[in-house]
């Protein structure tokens, strides 16, 4: 049931933030651009969600996506830009112009627009920057000035910062009188002269104070210091770790250069778990709105070295053509024991890339997670080596080819969850990303030794 408003209270117009992009709208909106209908474009998306007009920008055909961003023009809110794919706001900003451009990143934070700025080409991005008033350029070129994975990058320049000294009067005095009112913070960093972040004020505990009580007095100990050229992955561990809403951020001597909040860090924390996810199925950076030339690029390399492998596996089965000859059982059940293996590998490597992303995996711990895993490889081994010794003793009655299986199913499944770690670990202690290369490994790895167990026994017990 909808909420009734009085006039003159705040109401959100915008839609509903689940829902929005629904095929009756997007039908409705498509039909809007191929006409041409600029009014009732723009009415649309005045009404929705930043991140549902991303949404709708994203689902577009490239030819649409022309055509809404020529009748929109100007009228595409600024933070649109931020919640776009790469790929997406690389294509639109095409049909941008570049006074739009600058009127975009000034309307942004600092590190959403430093986000907006470095996806686009180098004589674009100096343009738009030397339109960019010299006192919000500073801050975006020193961001640039770091790695795009470190801190750095994250840094929003807009915070407020105190002397200790102060009291509570001079910095709510302070803030009405020299902030912008669409200015959002949480936190107030207190600074020594050296502009040097000593110590940090929560917002709830300012309001509820005194005029004439002194900030250093109502510092917590929370305070969070982060260097810039930290690793973002490594700024998202934190944040997690220790339930952060913002951080500081410090140049290399020590002085405050902004914050890192934990919005951003939450689109860290995203995209480094969707890499790793990739990663781990050799897809690399591809994203869902690549065109089919890109994708299969992307994909080509791992494909080819899985080819390589198979063909391993492969040679594998012929040093056995003979006993596959003479025993046809052994054809129909083999793929049972590589596939079993397979799984169990990709299992224990799954949780093992997880755990070293997370650092749940060091040098104090690795010795007993490998035998925590060499546990439930025997356990696993054991019970599925019953089961498929049954289905295959009584599938060919033979009891002899039952045990056959059934010991192949225990030694595959145990070395897949051994190689399950130890190969991520060992890539790891090299390091390489454990998520780039383990899975052909592993999959190498279990499709060799379940075929050459399951055949090798077959040759000696059942053949001679």
């Amino acid at each position: 049931m909808a909420l009734e408003t009085k006039p003159g209270s705040f109401e959100d117009e915008r839609k509903p933030l689940e829902g929005a992009i629904n095929p009756e709208f997007l039908n409705e909106m498509r039909k809007s651009i191929n006409f041409g209908y600029r009014s009732r474009i723009r009415e649309a998306i005045a009404g929705l969600h930043e991140v549902d007009v991303a949404e709708l920008i994203t689902v577009l055909s490239h030819e649409q996506r022309s055509i809404f961003m020529t009748l929109v023009g100007k009228q595409l809110p600024a933070a649109v830009f931020v919640e776009l794919d790469d790929h997406i706001r690389r294509e639109i900003v095409e049909y941008v112009d570049i006074n739009k451009l600058v009127t975009t990143v000034q309307e942004l934070d600092s590190d959403d627009a430093v986000f907006v700025l470095e996806d686009l080409a180098e004589a674009e991005k100096k343009e738009v920057l030397e339109k960019i008033p010299a006192t919000n350029r500073a801050s975006i070129e020193r961001a640039f000035e770091f790695p795009e994975q470190s801190a750095g990058r994250l840094t929003q320049a807009e915070f407020v910062a105190v002397p200790p000294y102060w009291t509570v009067g001079q910095t709510i005095d302070y803030l009405r009188s020299s902030h912008d009112p669409a200015f959002n913070f949480h936190d107030i960093l207190l600074v020594d002269p050296r502009h040097s972040p000593v110590g940090i004020v929560h917002l709830s505990k300012l309001l509820r104070s005194q005029r004439n009580v002194q900030m250093e007095s109502l510092a917590q100990d929370d305070l969070t210091v982060i260097e810039a050229s930290m690793d973002r992955e490594e700024v998202g561990r934190l944040f997690e770790r220790y339930h952060l809403l913002s951080a500081a951020v410090v140049d290399e001597d020590k002085r405050l250069l902004g914050v890192i909040t934990a919005d951003d860090v939450f689109e860290v924390i995203n995209d480094e778990a969707g890499e790793d996810i990739l990663l781990l199925g050799g897809i690399g950076d591809e994203k869902i709105t690549d065109t089919i030339i890109q994708a299969a690029s992307s994909r080509f390399s791992w494909l080819f070295l899985n080819l390589l492998t198979a063909v391993l596996a492969s040679l594998v089965i012929g040093l056995f053509n003979g006993s596959i000859e003479q025993m046809v059982a052994l054809a129909i059940l083999m793929p049972i024991v590589a596939s079993m293996g397979g799984n169990a590998g990709t299992q224990t490597l799954t949780i093992t890339i997880r755990s070293l992303s997370t650092h749940e995996i060091s040098q104090l711990n690795s010795l007993r997670t490998i035998f925590h895993e060499l546990g439930i490889g025997i356990v696993n081994g054991i019970l599925f080596a019953i089961i498929a010794g049954l289905i295959g003793g009584f599938w060919f009655s033979s009891v002899l080819l039952g045990w056959v299986l059934a010991v192949a199913m225990i030694v595959n499944l145990i070395v897949a969850s051994m190689a399950g770690i130890l190969i991520p670990l060992g890539l790891d202690r090299a390091g390489i990303d454990p998520a780039v290369a383990s899975s052909v490994f592993v999959t190498t790895v279990t499709d060799v030794v379940g075929f050459f167990a399951f055949l090798g026994f077959a040759t000696l017990f059942l053949l001679n």
